[in-house]
């Protein structure tokens, strides 16, 4: 573009703008805008600037070069569509114009009133050539100080001191008016409201407001809202920012109430390091914000109408948050330090326990006017971010006010808040699957606050060492979730961040994270020495004031209170805990650990039967479909059958009873929630728990009408750890849902063996934390490979004792019938793990009739149907799933008919008794073989061994028929499979 051009690519927005808006009707536009483009029409399109579409008339006239004819207007002027005041004019993020405000596409709307009077301030009483001569040099001013202005909306951040230790902040080469070719001086000369808006200050000039927002950008705050996609949300953070909505004016005594706050949190870790020196806490100190940051968040859940906060941390500052926000006493505290916990405590759990710093509790606070606010904290391992998805699956949980179906979690009554460490955020991924999930319809809480408690150190390793990004939050913006920097040294820009975050999730029911920069006045632990690997950061931690004496300090100078008056705040804290801890030692210890005995009472159905009737009327909901709905002709051939000759003796196979189990669950008042990977259809096309109209896609599920009672199923997103974290706390929080994950494949829940380790094998034990989850894991041997084989039983019986689970192996569509009411009504509540079938989907051998469900119940057992004379059998078959039919059906299996073929249904907690009734059976045994498809070093060989020995007489000899002890699971090629399998069916039957 040439040097003398009018309108240059900075400001042609801007002046288009205000060409069409004059081009349909001249008296819209101010007389000086009118003026420079009555005489200068020819100009302004020979310039560029261009007139819509439809104002054919004036297109063509332009083209011939008629100024007259470009400017007589089309139609009757359209008014301008209202942008918001803090937006600069012609950015890409103004709003697109609705159709009956139609603009030329790529155009900005025309700009509003007080932008026009701006602009006539400027150019009133000029020539004509003197206007366009003062326009050419405004209007590039104008567009290069809006650039700058979004500048400081985009880039700001890296001009905030977020880092109290003095870190210099990046700054960014955009933050500069010279970077956009303007000047200080040339801002002084332009009227704020032409980019700032109408609600910029009178006479106030561009300068000046650019100064107040360096206030905002550069301060204790530092915002990153630039990569939302959604402009409402942007438009939405940029106002309530820059309007300073969330730092109010705080009165002396809220600030006095805040410096107190400060001081018991400090006061506390401090206490704790001086009179247990060197045993482990994980300290709080360099990050003491964060309790009156989760006050905040507890009272502004109850001003918004909620009641329940779920909370989820690692250990660092667990202890402080125990007592500080979830109200575990000070001497339950210290009688952890002291030795053994004492009865009756929050932290009294039965079983073998978990250190103090990986404890979860319970507790209330009453908010002033406000109501009861209950508080959850979630236990959690050593394993940092596991407890992430856990918490979102006890929020999303206690959300729902009933077992209404259909109804939408109230995301308002509860809200999730996680704890995030810097190097844990950013490096762990299963972070990353649960921000996954946050928008996904079975997994929305409505929003979660994540609070990042960023000691710029991991252990002993730095940032540079240990993430890939600038910042540790970074990983939030791939997923469009806006993220505030706070320095921790300045209390009220913390508060004022935990502000905006609520009402963000109040006004969006979104994520938003907080990273609050601080630092670790310790080591990792209070026994490492971190001089030895950061001596550079702990110098200046050492001569670095704590941010309570910083307050302090702020308050005195501020006359808010007296020296004295801190002092005696400090004094009352310490006397507060030294007082606790002379009367600690006279607690009541705990003497045993049992598990809770009211929560242990057996509760166990003498059968999970249904009568026949109410298993019609399950099947027929199954098939009723609504009005206009096509289903897919294949897939009804198959399900329309279920409609016809409902009787005792019709064959019913795996997914047909499941539905009839879950069906039969809902009528009984119990919810249901079932997920996984196309759990809807289910991997292998059996369940088809949700119908796709075949014509025009919409869903239909069968069983949400069948009862008054919540039933839930949703294809997961396809990911392991997370989804498996967010249904064990979903089925931790409640109190009667039934709640299932099925893996696409059984060898796929590998990737969560976190959560089987850390939570659902142990997670009674250690925390008392019960659940009823149950794993619905695919696995067989049928020549698929390793990877499609086996959900790795061996590792699941390796983990259970003491009662924690149940491990089943059913192999008729019957017994998993009985076993999933079993699983919903018996008592104590224990997760299930189930292998589950592939082939035996179909199998017509592997079906059973509908009167076999209406009695009778789970049998841990199950004898060889095909013996006819119990005295003839001298050899014993012990087997599990899908290998049963294998055996039985291979056609020289009638070669030994002194040969019975027996299944272990349940394999833990394991049958004794049951066993013992079928060996009894057969008066005249042998030998007893267990034969499994498994290699001998997986599968249930070494957990079923020993405990076979001791059910099977010694008398009998005891043998096994397995594949060799392998490295891999399977197979990988399907004809060494079927050779290989055949070879076993034969070695099992002794042939």
């Amino acid at each position: 573009m040439k040097d003398d051009t009018l309108f240059d690519s900075q400001n042609a927005a801007y002046a288009q703008a205000m060409f069409e808006q004059y081009a349909r009707n001249p008296e819209a536009v101010s007389p000086e805008w009118r003026r420079l483009f009555e005489n200068g029409a020819e100009i302004a399109i020979a310039e560029g600037l261009l007139l819509p579409d439809q104002m054919e008339r004036g297109r063509a006239a332009s083209a011939n070069g008629s100024a007259e004819a470009a400017v007589v207007p089309a139609k009757p002027a359209t008014p301008a569509r209202p942008s918001p005041a803090v937006e600069p004019v012609a950015t890409v993020r103004d709003p697109v114009p609705t159709p009956e405000k139609p603009t030329s596409d790529g155009d900005t709307p025309p700009p509003e009133p007080h932008e026009a009077a701006a602009v006539a301030t400027v150019v009133s009483g000029t020539s004509p050539e003197e206007l366009t001569e003062r326009l050419t040099e405004l209007l590039p001013a104008v567009s290069r100080a809006a650039a700058l202005v979004q500048a400081f909306r985009d880039h700001g951040h890296r001009l905030a001191r977020i880092d109290p230790l003095g870190r210099e902040p990046l700054g960014h080469p955009q933050l500069s008016p010279a970077f956009h070719g303007t000047s200080t001086d040339q801002l002084q000369r332009i009227p704020a409201s032409l980019v700032m808006g109408a609600d910029s200050e009178e006479g106030q000039s561009l300068a000046d407001a650019l100064d107040q927002l360096g206030s905002v950008y550069a301060g204790s705050l530092g915002y990153e809202f630039e990569h939302l996609d959604d402009h409402v949300k942007t438009r939405w953070l940029w106002e309530h920012v820059e309007s300073g909505h969330h730092l109010p004016e705080m009165t002396p005594e809220e600030r006095r109430a805040l410096l107190r706050r400060i001081s018991e949190a400090e006061g506390m870790e401090q206490f704790l390091h001086r009179t247990y020196l060197g045993q482990k806490r994980f300290s709080l100190e360099g990050n003491d914000m964060l309790v009156p940051m989760l006050d905040l968040v507890i009272e502004e859940t109850a001003r918004t109408g909620g009641h329940d906060v779920v909370v989820g941390m690692a250990h660092r500052g667990r202890l402080n948050v125990l007592t500080h926000t979830v109200g575990v006493s000070y001497g339950e505290l210290l009688a952890e330090f002291e030795g053994p916990s004492y009865k009756g405590g929050q932290l009294d759990i039965t079983g073998t326990g978990d250190v103090k710093y990986h404890h979860g509790a319970r507790g209330t606070r009453l908010v002033d006017g406000a109501g009861e606010v209950r508080i959850t904290l979630a236990p959690n391992p050593s394993h940092l971010e596991f407890v992430n998805p856990v918490v979102i699956g006890m929020a999303r949980v206690k959300q729902h006010a009933g077992l209404k179906p259909g109804a939408e979690p109230n995301v308002d009554a509860v809200v999730p808040v996680l704890m995030h460490g810097d190097a844990a955020f950013a490096a762990e991924g299963v972070v990353a699957e649960t921000l996954n999930m946050a928008r996904l319809r079975g997994y929305d809480v409505g929003g979660t606050v994540h609070l990042i408690v960023n000691n710029q150190v991991g252990f002993t390793t730095d940032p540079d060492e240990g993430r890939s990004t600038y910042y540790a939050s970074d990983l939030a913006k791939g997923y469009g979730i806006p993220v505030v920097h706070v320095n921790a040294d300045d209390p009220e820009a913390c508060l004022g961040a935990v502000r905006l975050a609520m009402a963000y999730r109040q006004e969006f029911n979104d994520d938003f994270v907080i990273d609050l920069v601080g630092y670790r006045r310790h080591g990792h632990n209070e026994g490492d020495e971190p001089a030895y690997t950061q001596p550079i950061l702990y110098e200046k931690i050492a001569a670095h004031p704590t941010v309570r004496a910083i307050y302090a300090e702020r308050l005195v100078e501020e006359g808010v209170l007296a020296e004295d008056d801190v002092a005696k705040i400090q004094d009352d804290i310490i006397e507060r805990l030294r007082e606790v801890q002379d009367h600690v030692r006279e607690y009541h210890p705990v003497e045993d650990d049992t598990p809770d005995a009211e929560r242990e009472v057996p509760v166990v159905p003498e059968s999970t039967g249904v009568p026949l009737q109410t298993l019609e009327r399950v099947n027929e909901q199954m098939v009723d479909l609504p009005t206009g709905f096509t289903p897919h002709p294949k897939l009804w051939r198959q399900l329309g059958r279920r409609a016809s000759n409902f009787g005792p003796n019709r064959a019913v196979d795996w997914g047909h009873a499941e539905t009839l189990a879950f069906g039969s669950l809902l009528l009984e008042g119990i919810p249901v929630r079932l997920t996984g990977q196309d759990a809807q259809r289910g991997t292998f096309s059996h369940r088809h728990a949700v119908l796709h109209d075949a014509e025009t896609g919409r869903e239909f599920t069968p069983l949400s009408g069948l009862a008054d009672t919540r039933f839930e199923v949703h294809n997961s997103p396809l990911t392991e750890t997370a989804v498996v974290g967010f249904e064990y706390g979903y089925s931790a929080a409640a109190d009667e849902d039934v709640v299932l994950w099925e893996a696409q494949f059984g060898d796929f829940v590998n990737v969560a063996q976190v959560m089987i380790d850390q939570f659902l094998s142990s997670g009674l034990t250690k925390w008392g934390q019960y659940s009823r989850l149950t794993l619905l894991l695919p696995h067989g041997y049928e020549g698929q490979g390793p990877e499609h084989s086996s959900a790795r039983l061996e590792r699941f019986l390796q983990l259970c004792a003491e009662g924690n689970m149940r491990v089943t192996y059913p192999t008729t569509p019957a017994q998993y019938f009985h076993m999933l009411r079993r699983q919903a009504i018996r008592r104590p509540e224990r997760p299930m793990i189930v292998m589950t079938p592939k082939s035996l989907l179909r199998l017509p051998q592997a079906t059973s009739e509908a009167g076999e469900l209406t009695e009778g119940g789970f049998r841990h057992v199950l004898p060889d149907p095909t013996v006819e004379d119990p005295a003839a059998i001298r050899r014993l078959v012990l087997c599990t799933g899908k290998f049963y039919y294998d055996l039985q059906a291979h056609d020289r299996r009638g070669e030994r008919s002194d040969v019975a073929v027996g299944r272990l249904e349940l394999l833990y907690p394991f049958p004794d008794a049951a066993l013992g009734e079928l060996l009894a059976l057969y008066p005249n045994l042998e030998e007893v073989v267990w034969a499994q498809e498994e290699p001998r070093n997986m599968g249930a060989l070494t957990f079923v061994g020993p405990r076979l020995r001791a059910v099977v007489p010694r008398k009998i000899p005891l043998s096994h028929a397995a594949r060799p002890e392998r490295a891999s699971p399977a197979e990988g090629k399907a004809s060494t499979h079927a050779r290989h399998q055949e070879a076993l069916v034969l070695e099992s039957l002794g042939i």
